[in-house]
């Protein structure tokens, strides 16, 4: 059974005439009548009683008409669907970020995509940097914002913008009192810091500005969550290091200083190689060219 064989039955259960079936269709009239003899063959049943005078349709041939109008009704919504995905108006994208982007770029990323495509389903997951990468490269997520990734191959890479390193101390440190702090004067001191696995590039970042020190920090725990390494600051188990953005979050007990020499960290947006409409759509939100 071809889709063509249906369209042709459709043309002449809607005429119940042959000849204006067949101008309908731009076609002669013997290959339409031969279609749909084939059709009534596959079917094993007679779809029109045919005599010189009239054509109408059998009760087979009624239901089988009601049937086929709604299949492709279907399948003409499917055609429209499938073009409207490609052409980055309908859909869904997964997002992975991580939790420092949440305080800075995705909010207002969101508000506008939303805005301008709204058929879109933006499936948000926050999640490090490394586990954005595995689920990048495994098809799971169609783009993510990740920190100081490094080369990465089988991604494309964005840099979206930079911030400043600061340090995260107990408000009851020495330090707290400071207008800003040289990596030296870390020396020594018990750190927090991201899982290495988790936060390559970032956590190598860090590890790089004390790297020419006599005793470097020692890292004493790990965390996953910016939260988490805030609250344990501020519980006095040790100083972290985290972008800028972090001053957006209060959390009481805990202070942040620059350093003097004002180390960065970098955002990036990260995506698999290929191209996808909805997907540019959505990295020109997070660059600011799209706006509600």
């Amino acid at each position: 059974m071809e889709l063509r064989q249906l369209r042709y039955f459709l043309v002449v259960a809607d005429e119940l005439h042959f000849g204006r079936a067949a101008e309908l269709l731009h076609i002669t009239q013997p290959p339409l009548t031969v279609a749909v003899k084939g059709l009534e063959r596959e079917l094993g049943v007679q779809l029109f009683d045919r005599t010189t005078r009239r054509v109408r349709l059998t009760a087979a041939g009624q239901a089988f008409k009601e049937r086929i109008q709604a299949a492709m009704a279907d399948l003409d919504d499917a055609a429209g669907d499938v073009a409207d995905v490609a052409a980055g108006k309908s859909g869904k994208i997964r997002v992975g970020f991580v939790s420092s982007a949440s305080y800075t770029t995705v909010p207002e990323a969101i508000r506008a995509f939303r805005h301008h495509r709204p058929r879109i389903d933006l499936v948000l997951h926050p999640l490090t940097s490394g586990e954005q990468i595995e689920q990048l490269l495994d098809g799971n997520l169609d783009l993510g914002l990740i920190r100081d990734p490094g080369d990465v191959p089988g991604l494309r890479l964005e840099l979206l913008g930079a911030e400043d390193l600061v340090v995260v101390l107990p408000d009851t440190h020495p330090l707290a009192a400071a207008k800003a702090v040289r990596p030296a004067d870390l020396e020594g001191e018990p750190m927090i810091l991201f899982p290495y696995r988790l936060m390559p590039g970032f956590v190598a970042r860090v590890l790089r500005l004390f790297g020419t020190l006599p005793t470097p920090p020692a890292v004493v725990q790990q965390a996953i969550h910016q939260e988490t390494v805030l609250g344990l600051v501020a519980a006095g188990l040790g100083v972290s290091v985290l972008p800028e953005s972090v001053q957006r979050f209060q959390m009481p007990g805990v202070t942040t200083r620059r350093f003097v020499d004002r180390p960065q960290t970098e955002l990036h947006v990260a995506r698999p190689l290929g191209t996808s409409p909805a997907v540019d759509e959505f990295i020109r939100c997070l660059r600011g060219e799209i706006s509600v």
